[in-house]
């Protein structure tokens, strides 16, 4: 137990520091961040996910290590939809490029707080209630299939969501941002900016994504320290793999229909877990040959231009 508790502080205290390191050093000055600067910090994140995996191997057994590959893979995967709807946020309320990764950061925070509660949770449930699993399999295999149905085409309108409509009707919001400020104070009285509202809707998105990811992940493994450090390195790498995919991801069209076959393959494998159970090693196979192909077949087959009648 002791040593759990110790697994779990360590865990912690590294994330804080990266992150402190991060925004105090690195990005001390809000500049626009470059494919080659994000590339960069994927590239970091990756190494140091595939280096806590090797400690995981080492220190806890290498089937945790599968597991802890399996998920990250995996949450990784789902975390593209996250770019989509963050390009969606960012350009709908025209937050300057500079300013994105003061969002960003701020929003791994409170992604750190929601995944902990939504997975240690899960996970107590799991154990109590083992029945909870067919309904979590149930809910990917209804997810999967919605998005097959829609092919990723569903349009979202931030000022119909309930942080929008809320922030404006509560709070009282300056007309336009104030550079890299979240509160201002005008007359004596502290208002809210347009670029605190905009990261209520960024954490409110990933709130809603966790409700598929953590299903998902505790498909994997229900070792809540390996679900939990295996989201956080996935979430932690996202917005530098933001800012080297936004502009791009678009292009990989076929990429939305891997998502929606992964999540279907994912609740399967939780339904039929009392029968059968699919080896994580196979998991991984399936997700990663799934998103290659996908992507492949995007290059290969490009979108033909759409022309008017």
């Amino acid at each position: 137990m002791e040593a759990q508790v110790s697994w779990w502080i360590g865990f912690h205290v590294f994330v804080l520091a990266m992150l402190a390191l991060d925004l105090g050093v690195f990005h001390k000055k809000n500049h626009d961040v470059s494919v080659k600067e994000s590339l960069i910090w994927t590239g970091v994140w990756i190494t140091l996910a595939m280096i806590f995996n090797y400690g995981v191997y080492h220190f806890i057994g290498e089937r945790e290590s599968y597991e802890f590959l399996t998920a990250y893979v995996l949450e990784k995967s789902l975390s593209v939809d996250n770019i989509f709807v963050m390009t969606l946020i960012f350009t709908y309320f025209k937050v300057e490029p500079k300013y994105q990764h003061r969002v960003l950061f701020w929003g791994i925070l409170g992604a750190l707080v929601m995944r902990i509660l939504f997975i240690v949770g899960g996970v107590a449930l799991i154990h109590h209630f083992h029945f909870i699993l067919y309904f979590f399999g149930a809910f990917l295999v209804y997810t999967g299939i919605k998005m097959l149905v829609s092919g990723g085409d569903e349009e979202m309108n931030p000022e119909e969501g309930f942080i929008y409509r809320m922030g404006k009707k509560y709070f009282r919001m300056t007309e336009k941002f104030e550079g890299e400020k979240f509160f201002v104070i005008k007359n004596g009285i502290r208002h809210m900016t347009p670029l605190f509202l905009v990261l209520l809707i960024i954490e409110s998105t990933d709130l809603i994504f966790a409700v598929d990811s953590i299903p998902a992940t505790l498909s994997v493994t229900k070792n809540a320290f390996i679900a939990y450090t295996s989201n956080i390195f996935a979430i932690l790498g996202l917005r530098s793999l933001y800012f080297a995919f936004a502009g791009v991801v678009q292009l990989f069209r076929f990429l939305s229909y891997a998502l929606s076959v992964v999540l279907i393959f994912i609740g399967v494998k939780m339904l039929i877990e009392a029968w059968y159970i699919i080896p994580t090693s196979y998991s991984l196979a399936f997700v990663l040959g799934i998103i290659a192909l996908s992507v492949l077949l995007s290059v290969a087959i490009p979108e033909k231009d759409k022309k008017e009648n």
